[in-house]
């Protein structure tokens, strides 16, 4: 790899031994995928993707006290994956006993970390951070050092940033060093497409669904995706960017998808076109059987496959004002359609604190709040790392948390339909 005389000076150790250990660790990892340089980090925020003080990951939070007692993330600016834990979620006894003396024995120690690295309040916590209640929203071109892979996959897609689907620990190396090994989708050539994915559905699909059954398909490629514009329309609003979030979030974790392109409508889609397809390309054709069938072959690892849920997440990533406001909307008209006042699951939608917060201005929050939804700050995907919850019939509308937990995926609808009442 090629350094500049500056990067060289740091590897050499001209800021110390930990920078030198930091340049060296990325001059492997870009080594490892043929990278021939190093290029500048250009955006205003790192983000990491580690939010939890696992007892397990002892060796991690020293290495996060080597970095700052070094003194070396100071005046930099970040945000962090949400936390594990909140009260207001529904747990029990032995839950809890589980997630504070087994699980997150390390939480006050992560957190007291986060707040050396510039991590200040509970704002900054959130997969989401490119919201606008947040702040951490990349611009077209910036160089990222991110690792949460909903994350990284909306900077690139929807936001035209640039950021490889790094690891934990890795980001903030980078970050912290101002500069990341250039390969894979830091580059023209590893931004362009090797699928083309015709979407031919009768009616707009869901956008965890649809996500899902690319990411499984095309793995770590990049789609160019066609036919998608027809619900999506071809300007990047509110409404298009939500179902992207979701849409994104599943694909990058039912595969390993960094980049998408969807026609007429992402920002590289728009500017290029069909030259972002490679030659010899290979092409998927997505209809609503196609979707039902990619939806039927998801496992169902309940203890009890028949169980009556106990408990329903939505927000894995998190949601938007927009979709808690739909949402809050779409339950009042259910329960009322079935006769009831509170939802028949115990229910929690989860969100950033600035949206919270927002949304907590309007009548909307009194409402979702007697119907017995709780909203948080929390990471469901961390609250079912909990070995406990593997006995427990839990159900969501994201397909990234069916993924990684026990949970079982539905539709929004019929999510919508258990929740109150009109089915069990």
């Amino acid at each position: 790899m090629k350094l500049t005389p500056e990067q060289q000076a740091l590897l050499d150790g001209s800021q110390g031994e930990v920078m030198a250990k930091i340049v060296k660790t990325l001059v492997m990892y870009g080594d490892t995928f043929n990278a021939e340089r190093m290029v500048p980090v250009t955006s205003d925020y790192g983000h990491t993707v580690i939010s939890f003080g696992l007892e397990v990951m002892k060796p991690v939070y020293d290495l996060y006290d080597t970095l700052i007692d070094a003194g070396l993330p100071a005046g930099q600016k970040f945000t962090a994956d949400p936390k594990p834990l909140d009260p207001k979620v529904p747990s029990t006894l032995l839950d809890d006993l589980v997630f504070k003396r087994i699980m997150y024995t390390q939480q006050k120690r992560y957190e007291e970390q986060m707040r050396k690295l510039g991590i200040t309040d509970d704002d900054d916590y959130t997969c989401a951070c490119y919201l606008d209640q947040v702040g951490n929203t990349p611009k077209k071109g910036d160089v990222l050092s991110w690792a949460e892979s909903s994350a990284v996959v909306y900077a690139n897609s929807v936001l035209g940033a640039r950021c490889n689907r790094n690891s934990g620990m890795i980001e903030l190396m980078g970050s912290i060093a101002g500069f990341v090994p250039e390969f894979g989708l830091l580059t023209d050539e590893g931004r362009r497409a090797g699928w083309i994915v015709e979407v031919r559905c009768e009616k707009k699909p869901e956008a965890q669904l649809l996500g899902s059954a690319i990411g499984m398909k095309v793995m770590e490629e990049v789609p160019y995706v066609k036919g998608l514009d027809k619900w999506l329309g071809t300007e990047l609003n509110d409404e298009a960017k939500t179902y992207l979030k979701d849409f994104g979030a599943a694909t990058a974790s039912n595969g390993a998808v960094g980049l998408y392109h969807i026609e007429n409508l992402t920002p590289e889609a728009v500017e290029q076109g069909e030259a972002l397809i490679r030659e010899g390309a290979q092409v998927y054709v997505i209809d609503d059987a196609e979707l039902e069938r990619v939806k039927a072959s998801y496992p169902v690892i309940w203890k009890k496959p028949e169980a009556k849920p106990q408990l329903c997440f939505v927000g894995c990533p998190h949601m938007t004002l927009k979709q808690l406001q739909d949402w809050t909307e779409a339950l009042g008209d259910g329960l009322r359609k079935n006769g009831r006042d509170k939802v028949a699951v115990p229910t929690v939608f989860t969100a950033p604190v600035p949206v919270i917060r927002e949304f907590e201005k309007t009548m909307d929050a009194y409402r979702l709040k007697k119907y017995g939804v709780v909203v948080s700050y929390i990471c469901p995907l961390m609250y079912m790392n909990n070995p406990l919850c593997k006995s427990k019939a839990v159900i969501t509308s994201s397909n990234k948390l069916r993924t990684y937990t026990s949970a079982r995926y539905y539709t929004e609808a019929e999510i919508l339909d258990i929740i109150t009442g009109g089915r069990s």
